[in-house]
């Protein structure tokens, strides 16, 4: 069995949409199991992300980066790190924000950068933008980017974003079994 966590912080509701998706996308892979972790409850999960195979990282981009939430779970994953309790399991990373840019791009590269200081490997976004369901409307490789007006969770993400936040967690189940396979 896959054990895949994704870690999140949702300030409005509209990541948490997309962590839900990407949980959906992992679970639609045979043999895995996905929890959703909030970043508020991280101190009762430790355990679990030591166990995962995978961790999928979930922000919404403030002010071109990740959220202060977020960051605050980052810098308390001081102990895992030091012990090196996530290297060489694989690690992905998606965000949202309000505009269709909003320095998504930094967000992504700050979970990436995050993901690799702890020793993990990184799984991008390979679907290809433009295709008939909008997947990957925004064109990001190395996490999956989406976008949420000021309007309720329910409203947006769109169904494309959050389709293509289930293709993540397709991939990264995919790929974990994969790589369970052969370390």
């Amino acid at each position: 069995m896959i054990q895949l966590s994704i870690v999140f912080h949702s300030g409005f509701g509209h990541t948490k949409v997309m962590a839900e998706r990407v949980k959906a996308g992992a679970e639609s892979v045979p043999g895995t199991q996905a929890s959703l972790i909030p970043v508020e409850e991280i101190e009762a999960h430790w355990a679990t992300l030591e166990a995962s195979d995978a961790i999928v990282f979930g922000s919404p981009t403030y002010m071109g980066n990740v959220s202060a939430p977020f960051k605050a779970f980052m810098d308390a994953s001081s102990k895992p790190w030091l012990e090196q309790k996530w290297k060489d399991k694989l690690a992905a990373g998606f965000t949202i924000s309000g505009s269709p840019s909003g320095d998504k791009l930094n967000t992504l590269q700050s979970l990436m950068i995050y993901a690799m200081q702890h020793g993990m490997i990184w799984v991008g976004n390979a679907e290809m933008p433009y295709n008939e369901e909008g997947i990957n409307r925004l064109g990001s490789f190395t996490g999956v980017m989406a976008q949420a007006g000021q309007v309720a969770p329910d409203v947006e993400p769109n169904a494309a974003d959050r389709k293509s936040a289930e293709r993540l967690g397709q991939r990264v189940a995919a790929a974990t079994a994969r790589w369970a396979k052969v370390s």
